[in-house]
């Protein structure tokens, strides 16, 4: 009982912190405006959390906790190396356009934290790229995807196309470009540069 009182409330300032984060931005947030919406006392959020840097970097690991697990379910559902790469991306922006808040705080806020960017040697982000190296390399043994791609550049080089068009998104008061229609581009130009020219080649193994 006493271990699910303590993960109601750790859950609640998460919440809570997403949502000031998001209103305010990271630095002009305080402690104290989490932990009146998390309706807890000041003193409280430090039994859970060193700093505001912490609650952040806290939030950020859970969040991709919940991502991956729910990403790595759907693409299991999935055959082949272009089906599984495009439910990858239908994921990831689905994942932006359906929570504001948090899409915020992961694309902008997070990046305002310097402990974050300079100091944070978590796996959760490797992790989550990691599930497009594992895409790319079946493609490669399918025979899908050519040989000379080196899967660790071509998970960031698409991630990177996500995330830039996720951070345009985010900012945009006028959404020029829905995330569904930039997904299917962005599809397109990447599986179009991996695929084997020779789409009836037997892999080699």
């Amino acid at each position: 009982m006493q271990n699910k009182e303590h993960n109601d409330k750790r859950e609640r300032i998460i919440k809570a912190a997403t949502q000031v984060f998001a209103q305010n931005g990271f630095y002009n947030s305080k402690i104290s405006q989490i932990a009146k919406l998390a309706k807890v006392a000041d003193g409280t959020i430090y039994l859970y959390f060193k700093n505001k840097d912490d609650i952040l970097i806290s939030l950020f690991e859970d969040e991709m906790n919940k991502i991956i697990k729910n990403v790595r379910d759907e693409i299991a559902q999935e055959s082949g190396f272009e089906n599984k790469l495009r439910k990858f991306i239908e994921k990831h922006l689905n994942l932006i356009g359906e929570n504001r808040q948090l899409a915020e705080v992961m694309q902008i806020e997070l990046r305002q934290s310097h402990k974050f960017m300079k100091g944070y040697s978590g796996t959760k982000f490797s992790d989550y790229l990691n599930i497009i190296s594992t895409i790319i390399i079946q493609g490669q043994k399918e025979g899908k995807v050519r040989q000379d791609i080196v899967p660790g550049v071509a998970k960031r080089i698409l991630f990177g196309a996500l995330d830039e068009i996720s951070s345009y998104w985010v900012l945009s008061k006028n959404k020029k470009y829905s995330l569904q229609l930039s997904g299917k581009i962005i599809g397109d130009i990447f599986i179009d540069g991996v695929l084997n020219p020779d789409k009836n080649l037997v892999s080699a193994g």
